[in-house]
């Protein structure tokens, strides 16, 4: 069953126009409680509005989520995406600063694992992530 798009209502005028576009994201775990996580990883994200939908999609590996913006300014967005996959389910949360062409901050992201309605193991990791902006946004009313 397809999820049905977050609105942000309130949100996406919050967000700068320097945050829409195509990054060059490299991310370095920190700290992990498991070692699921990969150490390092390279991503290409695009980011995009249309109408009150704010959508990231990972060039790299193909997935592509509406994103909720917790809070933002000028410089600093913080937002998350969720995801379900079977008896588990993703939260990611990104708090990154940008200064032009360039972001940087952090992704902390948290798997829980569910056995009948009940959490039974979470694992989660914090990444250092650093941006580049290759390419220009989109933003469609």
């Amino acid at each position: 069953m397809a999820q049905q798009p977050t609105l942000l209502t309130g949100s996406v005028t919050m967000v700068p126009k320097s945050f829409y576009g195509t990054w060059r994201v490299t991310s370095q775990r920190v700290d992990k409680n498991s070692d699921i996580f990969k150490e390092k990883s390279l991503d290409m994200w695009n980011l995009s509005c249309t109408g009150n939908v704010i959508t990231l999609y990972n060039m790299f590996n193909g997935a592509k989520a509406e994103i909720n913006v917790e809070d933002s300014d000028q410089r600093h967005v913080i937002f998350t995406k969720n995801g379900n996959y079977g008896k588990k389910k993703l939260t990611d949360k990104a708090d990154i600063y940008i200064d032009g062409d360039y972001f940087e901050g952090y992704d902390y992201i948290k798997i829980d694992t569910y056995v009948g309605g009940k959490i039974v193991k979470t694992e989660s990791a914090k990444y250092k992530i650093k941006g580049e902006k290759i390419g220009g946004g989109i933003v469609q009313d």
